[in-house]
């Protein structure tokens, strides 16, 4: 068992080669990119990196499961609020708060230069919590048009974010939360028709 001090160690051991891979993944290719790269970038030996990680796969794995065990983390705690709300807002807000303040993470990962599936992980993550919605706003839903809905909902929010960063954020943040609220919203209302709302959420006013 690690002691404390060993187990700070490898923590600061883990975050330091992310912070390297992301660095290196703004500059060049994944596939580019050699474990010597990382412990050269970040200062260490290749000796620590294989102490934690197999490969550089690995490690972007790693980078991956950390932001989407956060967003679902979040997703978590704000379920019940979009249970009873007409809005998405609730999740909405606090996902582009972490993505602004992961924004070189994010941008690496969705981008073309990270070989792995990223973007389909995250597709996944929508349409595994986005199913569950819309069961209980659209009980009837079939699940075909469930499925297409979900599917154009998950690339329609990523290359959203995608343009946002691309335009250096020049969109005030509340627009974009609002824009992309009422595009969910919208397509989700022309395919499967009104909503079920929740006696909660006849009972709250607006």
């Amino acid at each position: 068992m690690l002691s404390n001090s060993e187990d700070r160690r490898a923590r600061r051991s883990r975050r330091l080669l992310k912070q390297g891979l992301m660095e290196l993944l703004r500059e060049k290719k994944f596939s580019s990119i050699s474990v010597r790269d990382i412990t050269e970038r970040m200062d260490m030996n290749r000796g620590t990196f294989y102490l934690h990680f197999t490969d550089t796969y690995d490690l972007l794995q790693s980078v991956e499961e950390d932001v989407l065990r956060d967003a679902q983390a979040m997703i978590d705690e704000h379920r019940q609020e979009m249970e009873q709300a007409p809005t998405l807002r609730p999740i909405f807000e606090p996902l582009l708060e972490y993505i602004v303040e992961h924004r070189n993470i994010c941008d690496s990962l969705f981008g073309n230069n990270a070989s792995s599936d990223f973007t389909g992980r995250v597709h996944q993550l929508i349409y595994e919590n986005g199913s569950d919605l819309i069961r209980r706003r659209w009980p009837g839903a079939p699940e075909s048009d469930m499925n297409y809905l979900l599917s154009f909902v998950a690339y329609g929010l990523i290359g959203l974010i995608k343009k946002w960063f691309d335009t250096d954020m020049k969109l005030e943040k509340d627009r974009l939360l609002t824009m992309a609220d009422q595009m969910v919203n919208g397509a989700a209302q022309q395919v499967l028709g009104p909503a079920r709302i929740s006696e909660a959420t006849e009972a709250a006013p607006l």
